[in-house]
């Protein structure tokens, strides 16, 4: 009995202890699926702030973003201190630089004249007596005098007939008097003000007022806004046919606003005029019909937008790429490798297309030189998208898939590596929405694309816009057609 009482004993025990030891175990169990939980969320976090460090470190050298955002020596600005030392030299004209130096008008444009003469001789110190000198030093002041507004009064007289005594009012006859009591000529300027100078309607009004001493209402700035925007309209299609029949086209888009809702600002440019357009946003089918029948090669960024045109008849700008490759450089690891030797291939695109720009290259050495730097970049590219790195791999895969349109710009005449025409274009528009918050109305969406579409394409006609402006709103209120824009 007692040796079966041990048994029990010692069975019960042994039961305790595997119970135990289950218990333990399944403890263990749980506290390794929490460390595994743990571990999963600290290479979230982990990964979360490695991204927001990459965010943070953005700027216009590494992103999309705009030189605009970059603070003041910030490694994106342009004029930051680190770069200033790197070249060596302060700022402004350097030694040896000739410099630019006003020349004279000719005596004919001249308005008055000052006739200075010495009183004495410096040799004997005799009174002299003013003679006229052909070679005399000249010297010249430009101001401004006299800027005073033009007032054209139309009168309707009433006359007393001689033979019956009935007095007769001339009829209003709209042919002869006008309908605004603003002309064209200063609703030209305050089109040129507002939609290219892109001053506020209220700093408009000062302004005219300070200059030329007129005083004018802002709802009278929007009427004259709305009546330049009519005369431009045949401008502005005829510089849309112009972009869409051209061999070789840039386009970009940025963020426009109307009354606070978020729109959507493209503009096509060529070498000879662009165009602006404002959309309510910037899908594929909103933006479609502002290309056209998609002619010629489209120079753009790799956003998927553009999917309905034609690979082949497109250029990727290597601006952006470029970007992309310093964003991969400043990570750490693999990525960094991979984006100094795309940085190195790119590096080389540029220095053989500067060649060539400045006749150091025929075409045909182009091609030939970078033939193997094509090869090489590929490659990087294709190991790249292999890797299964975060935020590389998916970008060097969709490069890949845009690779027909990497290279368009060595065989065909007219065509840039980057998209830099149409961000330049742009920027006079961003910095109007910076200061303006965009547009409130359908109207004055209408005026902004017309006028500043005129603009730019009158400056790369080498045409000036105000006089521009004014012959097409004098044409527009007299029913007539309204001046060619282009190759007039």
């Amino acid at each position: 009995m007692a040796e079966g009482a041990r048994s029990e004993d010692e069975g019960a025990r042994i039961a305790g202890l595997e119970k135990a030891l289950a218990e333990s175990n399944l403890l263990l169990a749980e506290s390794h699926a929490q460390n595994a939980a743990l571990l999963e969320q600290v290479a979230k976090l982990t990964a979360r702030i490695d991204q927001l460090l990459e965010q943070l470190g953005q700027n216009s050298k590494n992103s999309h973003k705009p030189p605009s955002s970059d603070g003041p020596g910030s490694r994106g600005s342009g004029h930051s201190a680190k770069k200033q030392s790197k070249l060596g030299r302060k700022a402004g004209g350097q030694k040896g630089h000739k410099g630019s130096h006003r020349e004279l008008l000719p005596v004919d444009e001249v308005d008055a004249f000052v006739e200075i003469y010495p009183d004495v001789c410096l040799g004997c110190g005799a009174t002299l007596v003013p003679r006229f000198d052909d070679n005399a030093r000249r010297y010249q002041q430009l101001d401004l005098r006299d800027h005073r507004p033009h007032v054209t009064e139309f009168r309707r007289h009433e006359v007393e007939c001689e033979g019956c005594g009935h007095r007769t009012l001339a009829p209003f006859d709209r042919a002869k008097i006008p309908a605004s009591p603003f002309g064209p000529c200063l609703t030209a300027v305050v089109a040129l003000l507002t939609g290219v100078y892109h001053l506020s309607r209220r700093k408009a009004r000062q302004l005219l007022a300070e200059l030329f001493g007129i005083s004018i209402s802002v709802g009278a700035i929007s009427a004259m806004e709305r009546r330049a925007s009519e005369a431009l309209k045949s401008a502005y299609d005829e510089a849309r046919r112009e972009v869409e029949y051209a061999a070789v086209k840039h386009t970009d888009a940025t963020s426009w606003a109307r009354a606070g809702v978020l729109m959507s600002l493209w503009t096509l440019a060529t070498a000879s005029a662009t165009v602006f357009r404002i959309f309510a946003d910037g899908c594929r089918e909103t933006i479609r019909p502002f290309f056209g029948n998609r002619r010629g090669i489209l120079v753009s960024d790799r956003a998927t937008v553009f999917g309905f045109w034609a690979m082949s008849l497109r250029q990727i700008c290597w601006a952006h790429l470029l970007r992309k490759f310093i964003a991969f450089s400043e990570r750490d690891g693999p990525a960094a490798a991979l984006g100094q030797e795309l940085l190195e291939y790119t590096a080389l695109v540029f220095d053989y297309w500067r060649g060539f720009q400045e006749g150091a290259l025929t075409r045909e050495e182009l091609e030939i030189w970078l033939r193997p730097v094509r090869r090489g970049f590929e490659q990087a590219l294709e190991r790249g998208a292999d890797a299964e790195i975060d935020r590389v791999s998916g970008a060097c895969a969709d490069m890949l898939a845009h690779r027909e349109a990497l290279w368009t710009f060595v065989t065909n005449e007219g065509v840039e590596p980057t998209n830099n025409h149409a961000e330049r274009e742009l920027r006079a528009f961003v910095l109007w929405r910076k200061r303006s918050f965009g547009t409130q109305s359908d109207r004055g969406e209408r005026f902004a694309e017309r006028v500043m579409t005129v603009a730019h394409t009158a400056r790369k006609q080498g045409r000036a816009v105000l006089a521009f402006l004014r012959r097409s709103i004098e044409a527009n209120l007299a029913g007539e057609p309204t001046p060619r824009l282009i190759g007039a």
